[in-house]
């Protein structure tokens, strides 16, 4: 009896470690290869295109096959990119749906008898469940130790009345300005000056659809897995904080035990650089993971971030002086020379482009021979450009110009007004598109603007102030 307790121990140790690890490389593969676009989370979670969640459950064995494939489904007959309540595949790994009951509240298939493979499976230990989730009495078999919160303490959105101060949104926007085609499927996040809130915004609407309450004014911000997750680095607040847009709420905080700033996304790599001017450090987060895979040591107050290729340039704002980190060369940085009052980088060409905020002019520079090639005067007060081809776009603040420079000669070709009459504050590209947003700090705009054509789309008003704003898909 003894012998067999401690098998029987030793068995279940070695399932409960199977639990807690990733999933299966066939059952995500059969995932993503059947609903392209799908998100597996570092915890287990499920988070398909459409939004709909998955909770994955593993069995204490799994039954040997040859090829994985969907042996039931309820509703019988779906396909995964149906999204069946339950999806039982042939080495009983499962899935259940996360949805919303007659009360409102997140649960999943509710059964009178549940298949064995359901009622004997069990939720990865360490995984974050949706906040406000009830499982069924005669499934909480699954639960095991895991600590579900059903009372959703943790939700961050907050309806609209709540997320911004009364006194701002007096002057109301119109809330029924037409939708561009280019903004179908998108959806908007805000951030303020005035305000910890993340404002989220559909395309074309003037009035927040809701807002993502955070600890502190955010810093920078990044949609991240086509707007499934948005990172947030935050004032005087030592974390990267992971959002899941899904089910709002903060999903995971890097801490950093220094303060992170500025967040670019390497999309190609999967992986976000987030810079510590304080620390003279530029930590690297591995996206698939939601973890901190790497930490780079730099020279001096690290702003400006700029990802090109396998090259990372920065502006030191202590000493004035620009580097480059070659990421394909072990890291090895190159000091690109010094510049005062630095804005904006961009590289296009084999150049860099150094726009000076307070001087309105932009140094070029040869990168292989360091060379200064030509400098030349722009709109007042430069402070961002988004390289596209060989095409470089200036943003002028004061003017509320976007220059385009042909980046063989380094010669202006055309200045583009943008006839918002405010102050522009931001310039970001739209992931996966030609296009990008441009936000107005003093008009509480945004417009969305060709860089493969040059032109102005359309702007938009909305009735909260507004610093920055990035679009991606919804």
């Amino acid at each position: 009896m003894r012998k067999f307790l401690i098998i029987f121990g030793m068995l279940l140790l070695s399932c409960t470690t199977v639990f807690a690890s990733k999933m299966p490389d066939e059952v995500k593969s059969y995932i993503q290869t059947n609903v392209p676009g799908t998100d597996i989370r570092f915890d287990g979670v499920i988070i398909m295109p459409n939004n709909t969640v998955y909770l994955p459950l593993y069995p204490s064995l799994f039954s040997d096959i040859t090829t994985l494939k969907i042996k039931e489904t309820y509703p019988a007959g779906k396909t995964l990119a149906q999204n069946p309540d339950v999806v039982i595949f042939n080495n009983d790994f499962v899935l259940l749906k996360v949805i919303v009951n007659e009360d409102g509240r997140r649960t999943v298939k509710h059964f009178t008898n549940p298949p064995l493979q359901v009622r004997t499976g069990l939720l990865p230990q360490d995984m974050l469940v949706p906040s406000g989730l009830t499982i069924p009495e005669n499934l909480k078999g699954i639960i095991g130790n895991l600590k579900i919160d059903t009372k959703g303490e943790d939700i961050i959105m907050q309806t609209t009345k709540e997320s911004f101060e009364e006194f701002l949104s007096a002057d109301s926007a119109n809330n029924n300005q037409a939708l561009i085609p280019q903004l179908k499927n998108k959806v908007l996040f805000a951030t303020t000056n005035y305000s910890k809130n993340i404002q989220v915004l559909s395309p074309a609407k003037a009035t927040p659809s809701y807002s993502l309450a955070q600890q502190s004014i955010p810093v920078d911000i990044e949609p991240v897995k086509n707007g499934k997750f948005v990172l947030v680095t935050s004032y005087e607040r030592p974390y990267l904080d992971v959002i899941s847009v899904a089910d709002s709420r903060f999903i995971k905080q890097i801490g950093f035990g220094t303060f992170p700033e500025e967040i670019v996304i390497d999309e190609a790599a999967n992986k976000a650089y987030v810079t510590a001017p304080r620390a003279s450090m530029i930590f690297v987060i591995d996206l698939e993971t939601m973890s901190l895979i790497q930490k780079i040591r730099v020279n001096g107050y690290c702003e400006k971030l700029l990802l090109a290729g396998d090259k990372i340039f920065y502006f030191d704002k202590m000493k004035g002086n620009i580097w480059a980190i070659e990421t394909g060369n072990e890291y090895t940085l190159r000091n690109i020379g010094k510049f005062p009052n630095v804005s904006a980088l961009a590289f296009s060409n084999g150049k860099l482009f150094i726009s000076s905020r307070t001087k309105s002019r932009i140094a070029v520079v040869d990168y292989n021979s360091l060379g200064l090639e030509s400098e030349f005067t722009v709109s007042n007060k430069p402070i961002a450009m988004l390289a596209f081809g060989k095409t470089l776009y200036v943003l002028g603040s004061q003017n509320n110009y976007v220059q385009k420079i042909d980046t063989d000669t380094n010669k202006i070709i055309e200045s583009i007004p943008l006839s918002t009459k405010g102050f522009s504050s931001g310039f970001n590209r739209i992931s996966g598109t030609n296009l990008a947003v441009i936000s107005d700090i003093k008009k509480n705009m945004y417009t969305i603007f060709d860089l493969s054509t040059g032109k102005v789309v359309k702007s938009y008003s909305i009735n909260v102030p507004i610093k920055d704003v990035k679009i991606t898909e919804r």
